[in-house]
């Protein structure tokens, strides 16, 4: 975990704070490419790291969300089998999501963490306490974050996010205790 050396006292400090982590699904939680067979299902592929890393979130009392533009059947299935019970999708307006999402957990927006790609993803990335970019994300949406993963979307840069929230919160340590 050298992505987690060396990490800037303010970045913690954002980190330490956060009690919802919401995340973008295409090219986020994927790698952006939209996968459709010849009957027109659409397929998404999700990486086994990240869905652990966003379990661990949920076990040490981070709750997360899913806030995505599109909708699709995959995304439910999947946030399903990770028990995501905050999973909106066709929000065209995501900070406007995230909000009702922290008024609902009565948390404020320092707590909230947003992780993103593209352009829809700014105003909610502006919102959050901690805002982040996937290593792949746009210029403009980098632009928009104190930190930037060294992964790609649906290549483990979600385990990244999970990752950095656990150490923040000192909860690292133990996990890495109880899987020796």
């Amino acid at each position: 975990m050298d992505y987690l050396a060396n990490l800037p006292a303010e970045l913690l400090a954002r980190a330490a704070k956060i009690r919802l982590a919401a995340f973008d699904v295409d090219g986020t939680l994927t790698d952006g490419r939209l996968w459709y067979s010849e009957s027109g299902h659409e397929t998404k592929v999700f990486h086994v790291h990240d869905g652990l890393g966003l379990k661990l979130l949920q076990t040490h009392g981070v709750q997360v969300a899913i806030i995505s533009a599109r909708i699709s059947h995959p995304v439910a299935l999947r946030a399903e089998e990770l028990d995501i019970a905050h999973v909106y999708q066709g929000q065209g307006d995501k900070r406007e999501c995230l909000l009702q999402i922290l008024e609902a957990l009565n948390l404020q927006p320092e707590q909230a963490a947003f992780v993103g790609d593209d352009l829809q993803d700014i105003p909610a990335m502006r919102l959050a306490g901690l805002a982040v970019a996937v290593a792949n994300a746009h210029p403009w949406v980098v632009a928009q974050a104190q930190w930037q993963t060294h992964l790609g979307g649906g290549m483990g840069a979600v385990r990244e996010v999970c990752d950095l929230i656990l150490h923040a919160q000192g909860k690292t340590a133990a996990e890495q205790e109880h899987w020796r």
